[in-house]
């Protein structure tokens, strides 16, 4: 038999046969080198031919298309053969199938090498060895991919948790909790971190956060803030270990919330919120929520129960679960966007705004003004803190309906209301005329400027200017900002909302028909 002019004693080889291809082999398991494209690349120089690697199902992994046949394919690929060489006119092929998954689940890749010369001993010596290598490379990346989609799956369990958690669902939380980080949420308290970075630094800060809380910690990505990683822990020492992480790190800080119920995760995260904004300008860059003196803690106890319990008394009719998604999902809604409630609680935003008109509705209340949110959220914290009133049937008895006005009427809350506001006199700008405008405008800054006879953006000026005057934000929705519109409807300097009329037509209220 006459060889091909290839073949010869002398024929020039595309590869070696002093043994470097197999250190430029091995090469391509060095850390920095793994890829299989680029195993598939240096076959094709070596063995001077065209090199195609392809799944199960087809799909080009690495180097080029070839036609092949797909019957052949399929059975290489699915194990029932283990190679295959193909000859036509123009090339020589050969199919080799790649194991590189578990025994027993679906088939692996095939890699083709067609080429115009024959195979030889050491080309087909080359190939085998290649496939091993390709083995290795491809395992490793379903290996990667596996982990990944666990680290996934752990941290959409994690986020349910948290998500169940905001709507005071502590005994789902408790149950999904259970199966994967048993003890997590043992205590019925705990502390609420938020750890703020860049969000392209965010998945490495959410591990380390893990890292220094030793798994004894919910760490979640928040859905709402992609900078913000959300940590819920009862470890009295999670604190002090986050305030290290953080600690002489640039553009890293930590806000922190008191400690509360596992059913007050929600008023937690807003304090931790509340904390981050000062943490910004602290040289440690870490900060605990402020335990000052809230207005609700000027007033009568038992009258700011029984008022907020008459408000909310329409919507006792409701299922249980059902009143406590909607009062959970309206306080979020009051304390932040709704678009980022709806994020915290991974529902749409379209969802978070129906439960709040819904109780909206029920309560006869028009949300849209700033004085009627800023006594709606007073009425629901006071019903999350106290629990269900005269539960026991131990309150002190009302003589009459409470009254907002009368809640306000305090001479304690008149003194600190106030005091609040008088720090913004000796501003020479009026700030206090302008926020005061700029409230009654339900915060809209055009209006207010239609009002003062200014410019909107010198409204937004003296807003952002009141606010460390204030030490609070208000161009940011929340407790801050309702703190202060209490404390202008204690002075009289906004007229007192009415809250608390059941709507008789709702389909829902108590009183319908």
């Amino acid at each position: 038999m006459t060889g091909r002019p290839d073949e010869g004693p002398g024929a020039r080889q595309p590869y070696d046969s002093d043994g470097a291809w197999a250190r430029q082999l091995l090469d391509q398991l060095r850390p920095a080198g793994r890829d299989p494209g680029r195993v598939v690349d240096w076959l094709a120089r070596t063995a001077g031919a065209t090199v195609c690697l392809q799944d199960a199902d087809g799909a080009l992994l690495a180097g080029q298309r070839l036609p092949l046949d797909p019957a052949v394919v399929a059975d290489v690929a699915a194990g029932r053969i283990s190679a295959a060489a193909v000859q036509d006119a123009e090339r020589h092929v050969r199919l080799l199938g790649i194991r590189h998954r578990e025994p027993g689940t679906e088939a692996g890749a095939v890699l083709a090498v067609a080429r115009p010369a024959p195979f030889d001993r050491q080309l087909s010596e080359i190939l085998g060895h290649t496939v091993r290598v390709l083995e290795l490379l491809l395992r490793e990346r379903e290996l990667t991919a596996s982990g990944y989609r666990l680290r996934r799956a752990a941290a959409d369990l994690r986020l349910a948790i948290l998500q169940l958690l905001m709507v005071e669902d502590t005994v789902s939380a408790r149950r999904v909790a259970a199966g994967l980080w048993p003890g997590l949420l043992a205590e019925d308290s705990a502390h609420v971190y938020v750890v703020e970075g860049s969000p392209a630094d965010r998945d490495r800060l959410a591990e380390e956060c893990v890292d220094v809380t030793e798994g004894q910690a919910l760490v979640v990505r928040c859905p709402a803030m992609d900078a913000h990683v959300i940590v819920l822990s009862s470890a009295p020492a999670a604190g002090e270990r986050l305030r290290s992480l953080v600690g002489g790190r640039p553009g890293t800080f930590l806000g922190g919330s008191l400690r509360q119920s596992l059913a007050r995760t929600a008023t937690g995260y807003g304090q931790a919120v509340s904390a981050l904004a000062v943490a910004r300008f602290r040289p440690d860059q870490a900060a605990v929520y402020a335990e000052r003196t809230h207005p609700e803690r000027l007033m009568d106890p038992s009258a700011l129960h029984a008022w907020s319990a008459d408000v909310l008394r329409p919507l006792d009719a409701l299922p249980h679960h059902i009143r406590a998604e909607l009062l959970a999902t309206t306080r979020l809604g009051l304390e932040f966007t709704a678009v980022n409630a709806a994020k915290v609680l991974g529902v749409s935003r379209n969802t978070v705004r129906a439960r709040m008109d819904r109780v909206a509705a029920l309560l006869g209340a028009d949300f849209s003004v700033l004085t009627v949110r800023a006594a709606a959220h007073l009425a629901l914290n006071t019903a999350a803190t106290g629990g269900p009133y005269d539960l026991d049937g131990t309150a002190v008895a009302m003589p009459g309906p409470v009254r907002l006005g009368d809640l306000l009427g305090g001479a304690e809350l008149g003194a600190w209301a106030r005091d609040l506001l008088g720090r913004l006199d000796g501003d020479g700008r009026d700030l206090r005329g302008t926020l005061r405008a700029w409230i009654a405008a339900d915060a809209n800054a055009e209006r207010a400027a239609g009002v003062r006879g200014v410019h909107a953006q010198t409204v937004r000026e003296h807003t952002r200017a009141a606010e460390p005057v204030l030490e609070r934000q208000l161009l940011a929705t929340g407790t801050d900002l309702y703190e202060v519109v209490l404390a202008h409807l204690v002075v009289g300097d906004l007229p007192t909302p009415v809250l608390g009329r059941a709507n008789r037509k709702h389909p829902d209220s108590p009183v319908h028909g």
